[in-house]
């Protein structure tokens, strides 16, 4: 039962590395986003997790008009079960979900917020009435891996890195609410009928293809295989170590074109103290940061070393594609 069960568990973390490293696929529908919710709940999946808490009621709000979205309807499944298995464990005993969908004019302002374009979006909010998530928390909850027990004690640590990722690769935005009453996730997708601008067409992995040597410098495994299996994707040969000091000792020995850095590693110096040492023996070394703090202090200093370049995590394949194309165009 054990290896079975260990089995399952690999298992669901490669699929979810893999839709990490994917995004979101380009095969799209338009579908209404409540007859995706009530699918779900209707199936195996959505029915299991009813019966594991008996005592949490799920209660639906829909708005009937104009919940058309163009979609990957198995990765908007996979959303909602993701925020619902959050939900359910935040709570753990009695309470409720409130799964809720509307219709929404993002203007100039509110779009800017959220980092989409302006215009009209189909919403989703799941709401919980659990313990709340702290401050803190909610910085990194996005982050691969990031995990703790209040915010979920099974899956994968995958679960809502595939909500952010599929969220971004449908052009949406994802916003959260969070206090000792509860958790809100707001989730925004362009309604059907709105026509995507040009800068917010996605790329391929053709698009965003390159050759060259970059070396990964994250002190967790997991955010390296993410990583790598990114850039071993768009074609680029790849090498990871998981610390700044393991960084320093092979560029000493080995010529990389690009280094990318996660800024905060513990145990051992930091990114940009990493960063620092390499340029004093190879002063001409190209390097991109990675940090879940776009204001991080560190990554300020970072760049008066003479790095501009700067990817804030969770990324999607598409943002770290571009942003390494940008600097390997640099030196090229």
């Amino acid at each position: 039962m054990a290896i079975s069960e260990s089995g399952k568990r690999a298992a669901a973390v490669v699929s979810d590395l893999l839709t990490v490293a994917r995004g979101a696929t380009s095969v799209r529908e338009t579908v209404s986003l409540n007859s995706l919710i009530t699918e779900y709940l209707k199936s195996p999946e959505g029915s299991k997790i009813k019966i594991l808490y008996p005592e949490i009621a799920i209660r639906t709000h829909w708005d009937s008009g104009g919940m058309n979205i163009s979609c990957s309807p198995v990765h908007i499944k996979k959303c909602l079960m993701n925020l619902l298995a959050n939900a359910f464990e935040a709570i753990a005993t009695t309470g409720s979900i409130d799964i809720t969908t509307y219709g929404k004019y993002l203007d100039q302002s509110e779009a800017r917020v959220l980092g989409v374009a302006e215009g009209k979006y189909v919403v989703l909010s799941v709401a919980d009435t659990g313990p709340g998530i702290s401050p803190t928390d909610q910085e990194r909850i996005f982050e691969p891996f990031y995990t703790k027990k209040s915010m979920g004690s099974s899956g994968t640590g995958l679960g809502l890195t595939v909500v952010w990722n599929t969220v971004k690769n449908h052009h949406g935005s994802i916003s959260i609410s969070s206090s000792n009453k509860g958790t809100i996730f707001t989730l925004y997708f362009p309604a059907a009928d709105v026509k995507l601008s040009k800068k917010h067409v996605t790329k391929t992995v053709v698009d965003l293809a390159g050759t060259g040597t970059v070396l990964i410098v994250d002190d967790e495994s997991q955010q390296r295989d993410i990583t790598t299996k990114m850039l071993d994707m768009l074609g680029y040969t790849v090498e990871s170590v998981s610390s700044g000091e393991e960084a320093i000792a092979y560029l000493q020995e080995h010529t990389i074109d690009l280094v990318l850095l996660d800024m905060i590693m513990d145990p051992g110096i930091n990114g940009r103290e990493t960063y620092e040492r390499i340029i004093g023996f190879h002063p001409e070394q190209k390097a991109l940061f990675v940090s879940g703090y776009s204001t991080d202090e560190e990554v300020e200093k970072a760049m008066l070393l003479g790095v501009d370049g700067f990817v804030s995590k969770p990324f999607t394949i598409e943002q770290l594609g571009q942003a390494v194309q940008k600097e390997f165009k640099k030196f090229q």
